[in-house]
């Protein structure tokens, strides 16, 4: 009974998705002659009063508010509304498709970005200005992102290239900062706003329950939200459920703000999201190369996320600046696991805490000579709490074991840094900065006794030219670097891929160098893009076999400086508007990255995404309709590593290539309703984004439904 009431929904979704298709393609074209102009939440697609395309603002790449137009670095801004028709579970998942950026997922309920080819540790994440990556932040796939609510979020600001001049380690590939929402209000008397967003998933069976509400007045705000979620095991294409992949989440969020002048602004933020239980996919089913699970038991068992955050700014003329933002920010990041090796009769419970508290000060100053000057300073200061406990499944017996991370281990940093952009002349713009940084990471005796002082200089350089009011041509040079954290310097235990850590404090900073050009457009009917770049990456931290096995069986590696890496790319986007309000938008991005070995051999990079993009048409078939299908694509992968042919999730032949097709639909009922409808993946094709740890969903139909107030 339970697989007629699982599977008869779906061979009706998979008998009526062309008739779907055909009936989503007729509205389309008939909207080509009568379409209206932009609805409401389309900021890329925004036009003022003259009919001239409005270019999106951001901060993220140079600290202060530009378009991406006219800056020079690669920076890609996405709405924060891109997911909710389509019930995005993991907030990295609205970057799929994004100039520059790959998607990955090693188990539902988490994913990252991968930006130029760097992941993890290696890319740097905000939360409104605050680091996200922690002193356990690892420099592969993990699940942190994941902690962040993918429906509080107003927008992402992609930034790609080194930046760590601007916001100091771990910003090598690039920056992703999260912005959430922010509501005011004019007038005297009290108003409010009010949304609450419910969905429903095939491919998961996921339910989704989101509600926001904000009141106020001139000068004073408050914002609340919440977030429900609920996911089944996983349908990919063709049919088959995989699981275990159940989980829940749950999210909340508060926001004060008050101006008590015009000049000055407070903000008071707390945020907090829990996954309770979320099994890790890859480790509890059978991967490549297996004969059966790496582990019968394998959970995240909470993992939680709570972020407190204080913002002060003042737009007052001062001596030494025009403007001044601070920053106090503390996040606190549970990460408690339960692990059980296949066969194993001792089970394993780790209660695993960062608590990061942090503080930001900005200065931003308009110089005589066109000059605008933003300097500032930071204080980050990370603490470790760790504790492991092993339980025999026969009898019961409860013993104490070394912790997963040093216990007590701590990670400052202290940096200031400035920045300046001058206009040398009508069409030319010149950028740079610099940066020092000093890191101290502290290590108690009774794990493994070490105490590493680490400095670092960082600098870049950027260039615009003016060819048109529509063309920039621009040119970037930089340097990213990454300090050894904890999770480097000291993590001991199971590793995914069959795989057992031991600690090495003898680590040095990672460095990248990189290059880049590209070309930007915007016009009336076309926003265009082009980036090629290269980068060099030096004393990359990589884990390495030391050749012996625990007595389980699991190989036994380490992290090392050993390696260095070359990695170079081109990104491309278009947007095309014609005369009809129609957009035909296409992303291209190819990233080949090769890797010297401490041995002299060469070989291809670790996850290193295939050439991947999208291709698509969005419109207005009616004036309160909005229309969009496009074709997701990847090319087949199969320039692999030795570590990329080992892992469980990597088919050792090469991971295929693919083509998803996609459509959507959103509904403005009325000025307080409206409805969506997501159709992804319509073919019902099985594939794997690669280095992912499950297949992608498959036919998935997906409903919304928004009350506004």
């Amino acid at each position: 009974m339970g697989d007629v009431i699982t599977h008869t929904p779906f061979r009706i979704f998979m008998l009526a998705r062309f008739h779907i298709l055909l009936l989503m393609c007729l509205p389309l074209t008939a909207g080509i002659a009568n379409a209206e102009p932009t609805a409401k939440g389309d900021r890329d697609t925004a036009r003022d009063g003259d009919g001239v395309k409005l270019e999106p603002m951001q901060v993220t790449a140079t600290r202060q508010r530009r378009s991406t137009h006219d800056t020079a670095i690669a920076v890609t801004v996405v709405d924060g509304e891109a997911g909710r028709d389509q019930q995005t579970a993991v907030t990295a998942a609205a970057l799929r498709g994004v100039v520059g950026a790959f998607f990955q997922q090693t188990t539902p309920g988490q994913g990252i970005p991968i930006l130029r080819g760097l992941k993890g540790s290696q890319v740097l994440h905000l939360v409104d200005g605050m680091r996200l990556n922690n002193a356990f932040f690892r420099n592969a796939p993990n699940q942190y992102l994941g902690l962040v609510d993918a429906y509080n979020i107003d927008h992402y600001e992609v930034v790609r290239g080194p930046s760590s001049t601007l916001y100091g380690g771990d910003a090598m590939g690039g920056v992703v900062q999260m912005i959430t929402p922010e509501s005011r209000f004019h007038g005297d008397a009290w108003s409010g706003e009010a949304e609450i967003h419910t969905g429903f998933a095939s491919a998961d069976l996921s339910e989704l329950a989101h509600a926001r509400l904000a009141t106020g007045r001139k000068g004073l705000s408050l914002n609340l939200g919440a977030t429900w979620q609920s996911h089944q095991d996983r349908r990919v294409g063709g049919g088959e459920r995989i699981g275990p992949a159940d989980y829940t989440s749950r999210a909340g969020d508060v926001k004060l703000l008050y101006a008590p002048d015009s000049d000055s602004e407070w903000m008071f933020n707390f945020q907090y999201m829990e996954q309770p239980n979320t099994p890790r996919v890859d480790e509890l089913t059978t991967g490549f190369g297996q004969s059966h699970p790496g582990a019968e038991v394998f959970s995240f068992a909470p993992n939680a996320r709570r972020f407190t955050h204080l913002r002060y700014r003042n737009h007052a003329s001062w001596p030494i600046a025009d403007q001044i933002e601070l920053h106090i920010a503390q996040q606190r990041i549970t990460d408690d696991r339960r692990n059980r090796d296949f066969g194993a009769t001792i089970e394993t419970r780790e209660r695993n805490r960062s608590r990061l508290n942090g503080f930001t000060a900005q200065l931003d100053l308009e110089l005589p000579d066109a000059h605008t000057l933003s300097y500032g300073l930071e204080v980050y200061r990370d603490s470790v709490f760790s504790s492991r406990l092993a339980t025999s499944v026969l009898d019961g017996t409860r013993t104490s074991v070394r912790s997963r991370f040093p216990n007590g281990a701590t990670m400052r940093s202290l940096a200031a840094y400035a920045f300046d952009e001058w206009q040398l002349a009508s069409r030319w713009i010149l950028s740079g900065g610099l940066r020092y940084s000093r890191f101290k990471t502290n290590i108690p005796a009774d794990q493994i006794a070490a105490r590493l002082q680490q400095d670092d200089i960082t600098g870049n350089l950027s260039l615009a030219y003016s060819v048109s009011d529509s063309l920039n041509l621009v040119a970037n040079v930089g340097r990213g670097f990454r300090p050894p954290n904890v999770f480097d310097l000291g993590t001991l235990g199971e590793r995914p891929g069959n795989r057992f850590n031991i600690p090495n404090t003898a680590l040095q900073p990672e460095s990248l160098r990189s290059i880049d050009f590209g070309a930007k457009w915007a016009s009336l009917g076309l926003q265009a893009e082009l980036f090629g770049f290269f980068s060099q990456f030096d004393n990359k931290i990589s884990t390495v076999r030391t050749g012996e096995t625990t007595a389980g069986g699991r190989d036994i590696v380490t992290s090392t400086n050993v390696n260095q890496s070359r990695l170079y790319g081109i990104e491309s986007g278009f947007r095309y508007f014609p005369d009809v309000p129609v957009e035909i938008f296409a992303v291209a991005n190819w990233v080949r990255a090769t890797e010297r070995l401490a041995n002299g051999v060469q070989e291809p990079a670790d996850r290193v995404p295939p050439l991947n993009g999208r291709l698509g048409l969005r419109g207005h078939a009616w004036a309160n309709v909005r229309v969009e299908s496009w074709l997701g694509f990847s090319e087949r992968q199969d320039r692999l590593s030795a570590r990329d042919m080992r892992d469980v999730r990597i088919d050792p032949a090469g991971t295929g290539g693919w083509l998803s097709l996609n459509a959507r639909v959103h509904w403005i009922i009325s000025h307080q309703w409206e409805a969506g409808l997501w159709l992804g993946n319509l073919l019902d094709k099985r594939y794997r984004e690669h280095g992912s740890g499950i297949d992608a969903d498959g036919f998935n139909l997906a409903l919304s439904l928004t009350w506004l107030h």
